[in-house]
C-alpha cells in the first residue's frame, strides 16, 4: 500500500514538471512597441529609414515619401517628424494634373511587373499561411543556418534588427510596386543599398516565433501585404 502511494506521488510530480516544461518551450511574440498604423506622427529613431518605417507603418514608402515631400533616395535622419497621413486635398487642377502623371508612371513600371518572376526565398513546410499570420506573410520551416535566397532581383533598402517583432529583417525593393521581407534570420549576408540578383543567398534562417526554426517572408505591393503564395511558384 505505502508502494502504490508513492508511485501516485511520483507520476503527479512527473506530470507537473513535464507541463511546466512544455509551456516555457515557446517564447512569446514580441509586440511592436508602437503601432504605426493608428499613429499621426512619427520621430526617426536611430536606424531607421523610409523603407522600414513604411513597411512598419502598412503605408509603403511611395505614400510617406509623398506626404513629407521626400525625393529620391528618400533619406531621412534622426528627430525628423513624419506625418502618417494625407496631408490637405490639392486644387482641382493640380489633382487632375497629378493623376496623369501617376497613370503614366504606373503604365511604365507595369512593364516591368510584368518580367518579375518570383521563386521561394527557402524549400520547406509551410507553418503559418497568409491568414494565419494576421494578413501578413507566411512562415516557411527549415532548419537554423539554412540559406535564405532573394525571391527576385532587387535592391536591399534595410538590413537590420530595429523592427520589433520582426529579429534580424531584410527588405528588398524589387521595382516601384513591389518589396519583399525576410525576418528571423541568424545571419545578415547583403548590406543596405547592394544588388542582389533572383536566387542569391542573403541570410541565413534562425529561429521563429514559435521557437521553431523558420523563415518569416512577407511580400508588399503598394506597401500593403498581400499574400505570397499567389505569387510564388506552385
Amino acid at each position: 500500500m505505502r508502494l502504490t502511494y508513492r508511485a501516485i506521488i511520483f507520476v503527479i510530480i512527473v506530470l507537473c514538471v513535464a507541463g511546466c516544461a512544455s509551456t516555457q518551450s515557446k517564447a512569446p511574440v514580441q509586440p511592436h512597441k508602437r503601432d504605426l498604423t493608428k499613429g499621426s506622427y512619427y520621430v526617426v529613431k536611430k536606424g531607421d529609414t523610409l523603407y522600414a518605417i513604411g513597411f512598419r507603418s502598412g503605408h509603403g514608402y511611395k505614400r510617406l515619401a509623398a506626404w513629407n515631400k521626400i525625393r529620391p533616395p528618400y533619406k531621412v535622419y534622426q528627430g525628423q517628424k513624419l506625418k502618417l497621413f494625407r496631408g490637405t486635398k490639392p486644387r482641382k487642377t493640380q489633382k487632375k494634373k497629378k493623376s496623369n502623371k501617376k497613370r503614366s508612371s504606373i503604365s511604365i513600371n507595369n512593364k516591368k511587373v510584368l518580367r518579375l518572376y518570383w521563386q521561394w526565398p527557402v524549400r520547406g513546410k509551410l507553418l503559418r499561411s497568409f491568414y494565419q499570420t494576421g494578413n501578413k506573410g507566411i512562415d516557411i520551416s527549415g532548419r537554423v543556418g539554412r540559406k535564405v535566397r532573394a525571391a527576385a532581383t532587387g535592391i536591399v533598402v534595410y538590413s537590420g534588427s530595429g523592427l520589433v517583432g520582426y529579429g534580424k529583417l531584410l527588405i528588398i525593393k524589387h521595382n516601384y510596386l513591389y518589396l519583399s521581407a525576410y525576418a528571423h534570420n541568424r545571419r545578415l549576408l547583403v548590406k543596405e543599398g547592394q544588388k542582389v540578383k533572383k536566387g542569391q543567398v542573403v541570410a541565413e534562417m534562425g529561429i521563429g516565433v514559435n521557437a521553431k526554426p523558420a523563415l518569416h517572408f512577407e511580400i508588399r505591393k503598394n506597401g500593403k501585404s498581400v499574400n505570397p503564395i499567389n505569387y510564388l511558384p506552385k
